[in-house]
């Protein structure tokens, strides 16, 4: 580029900022230019040459059906051929701004999203800009950001403050310390107004997960028929590197979609992705309603969601699943994961999915801890979707387990007939719920292993048992309410659709009830007041209502005669308790304890 051209494009870039300044509503801060086309010019130019590498490959057939991508370098650097260069800018991405981008409005914060940054909370201030203000430089302040944290392979994400009255919902990063008039955020690509987008967390594609020669898509805002599959003809499936919802929608494929339920829709992959799914990186995609008799799409839905081919380390192969694996969901629940982990490995559960539903009582350290049992964490973000989560869930076990469990921390399977009636060698109830599914593990017939839940109450205790609720809850109900699930993921009917408790599965395939003699559920559900009230403040399933909302107060959800206020009525310690069930409290205490000092196990981990 000669002296002329180069001036001429400076002086062009500076009057086209300055517009985008003033459109846009956002503060410039006078950095040097000639650092800022460098930064660019280097991003670009490394980019152009992944691009080259990927053309090159004779193995990526590119013809009609193929990908024409625009060159950015979020979507290229995270191509295959770029692996090594990628890490190289990593280690160095303190000297680079923080990209945000994609937004999600929740009703109390702001998720944001950031591509291949590996970032910590403490290191980051939140920004947030003034909507009205009549002056050039509008209002900017920082706040710390509520937490942060790797979300998958290749992105990260920042959960900011809600913004206040008056301030703009297009929320920013800085590195803390930095001055709010000179920071790094002033140096991100503000041409792009696509990365301006907030989606609405009432109306977003928010999750995509590639399945065999389908992608499915987690939705909100199609308001589908609960525990219903739909119709999914009515939908089509869009796939480019562009953002839906803003100006930039780059060179997009169109597919239809085999499956729609609830919050999850199943979409043929274009021939390209197809052919390589180890090359779809970083593939954004979405959904639009069509109507097939008037032959009309409309626009599609906004979209935070995209697809990673697998790498080759991350294919498993041929090697030997799990028996027996459980996935659940929790919100701040880290104090109780200990007893239900360490029980539940002795009943024989191999592997552990725990969905971290936005907690901060430092459940990241508990599991870390826990580490030994095969225990890893996948934070969902996402509010209000439990069953979308375990959906999300079921696919991500199917390749590592024979089986998974859907229960919750407060769960507890116990086997009345034969921890009373120990026989054989080794300890006595070891492995007992392995080898219980492992029986039908070659069944032509049985997909799912379903058992009855015994709800316990308070059992008159004013505090947490210090032993533990196997332990310490000893009262309860006299009818079982409900049931859960223990199912082979592989045999799930292709929409994934469930109801919490249990699955839909394929045509051909049944649930097994398992008689309560055999075994039960405890479910200590209502616990001493001071654990139970945090039921109050959040719900985590899709199509339950929050109990301090006025509605549907005589669900099986609710306690009964509570109201919409967390107070504590009177007589709580003594309420639910019909039937005084000792049975698995005896086990634990005769079986499990130290000979020698009587802790148990997970007193023991607590030392």
């Amino acid at each position: 580029m000669d002296s002329s051209s180069s001036s001429s494009s400076s002086s062009s870039s500076s009057s086209e900022q300055k517009r985008k300044r003033k459109r846009v509503g956002r503060p410039y801060y006078h950095y040097s230019q000639a650092h800022y086309f460098s930064l660019r010019s280097f991003v670009l130019c490394l980019s152009f040459l992944v691009f080259l590498l990927f053309l090159s490959s004779d193995r990526f057939p590119l013809g009609p059906a193929s990908f024409h991508p625009v060159l950015k370098a979020s979507t290229l650097l995270s191509s295959t051929s770029s692996s090594s260069i990628l890490d190289s800018f990593n280690s160095n991405n303190q000297l680079l701004p923080i990209l945000v981008n994609d937004r999600v409005l929740f009703p109390d914060h702001v998720l944001l999203i950031v591509s291949n940054q590996v970032l910590r909370a403490r290191d980051l201030d939140c920004v947030y800009y003034s909507k009205f203000n009549g002056s050039d430089d509008e209002v900017v302040r920082a706040r710390p950001p509520l937490s942060a944290e790797q979300y998958g392979a290749f992105r990260s994400i920042v959960r900011c403050p809600a913004p206040e009255a008056n301030y703009s919902g297009v929320v920013d990063l800085r590195r803390r310390g930095g001055d709010l008039a000179e920071s790094d955020w002033s140096l991100r690509v503000k041409s792009n107004q696509s990365s301006q987008a907030v989606y609405s967390w009432e109306k977003v594609v928010y999750e995509a997960v590639l399945d065999g020669d389908t992608a499915v898509l987690f939705v909100k805002g199609l308001n589908l028929r609960p525990h219903k599959r739909s119709d999914p003809t009515r939908f089509r499936c869009h796939f480019g590197f562009g953002n839906w919802g803003g100006e930039n929608e780059g060179f997009v494929l169109t597919t239809e979609a085999v499956t729609a339920a609830q919050e999850v829709v199943r979409c043929l992959l274009p021939r390209s992705i197809k052919n390589m799914p180890e090359r779809a990186q970083g593939i954004r995609v979405t959904v639009s309603r069509y109507s097939s008799r008037a032959r009309v799409h409309e626009p599609p839905i906004g979209s935070v969601a995209k697809i990673y081919g697998p790498k080759a380390e991350e294919v498993r192969g041929d090697k030997r699943k799990y028996e027996l694996c459980v996935c659940t969901m929790v919100w701040n629940q880290a104090q109780a994961l200990r007893e239900w982990i360490e029980y539940h490995a002795w009943l024989g559960v191999e592997r552990w999915f725990i969905y971290d539903n936005n907690s901060d009582d430092g459940i990241e350290d508990v599991i870390k801890e826990l580490e030994f049992y095969n225990v890893s964490r996948q934070s969902w973000p996402w509010i209000k979707a439990q069953e979308a989560g375990f959906s999300h869930c079921a696919l991500k076990a199917r390749d590592e387990c024979n089986w998974v469990g859907f229960f919750d921390v407060d769960e507890f399977f116990y086997f009345p007939y034969g921890f009373r009636h120990l026989k054989g060698k080794g300890f006595p109830g070891q492995n007992y719920l392995k080898s219980m599914v492992a029986n039908f593990s070659s069944s032509k017939t049985i997909a799912e292993i379903r058992t009855d839940c015994h709800s316990f109450g308070p059992s008159g205790l004013s505090s947490h048992p210090e032993q533990g609720v196997t332990v310490g809850y000893t009262c309860r109900l006299r009818s079982p309410e409900r049931h859960k699930s223990i199912v082979r993921p592989d045999l799930l009917d292709s929409s994934l659709l469930n109801v919490v408790h249990h699955f839909l599965l394929r045509e051909g395939f049944r649930h097994l009830n398992v008689i309560e003699s055999r075994a039960v559920i405890n479910h200590y559900k209502y616990q001493v007041w001071d654990t139970f009230k945090a039921k109050f403040y959040r719900r985590v399933a899709t199509y339950v209502v929050d109990w301090q909302k006025d509605q549907n107060k005589g669900s099986k959800d609710r306690a009964p005669g509570l109201g919409t206020e967390a107070i504590e009525p009177p007589n709580w310690r003594l309420r639910f308790c019909e039937v005084w069930d000792t049975g698995l409290s005896d086990f634990v205490l005769a079986y499990l304890a130290d000979p020698v000092t009587g802790l148990l196990p997970w007193q023991r981990s607590l030392l």
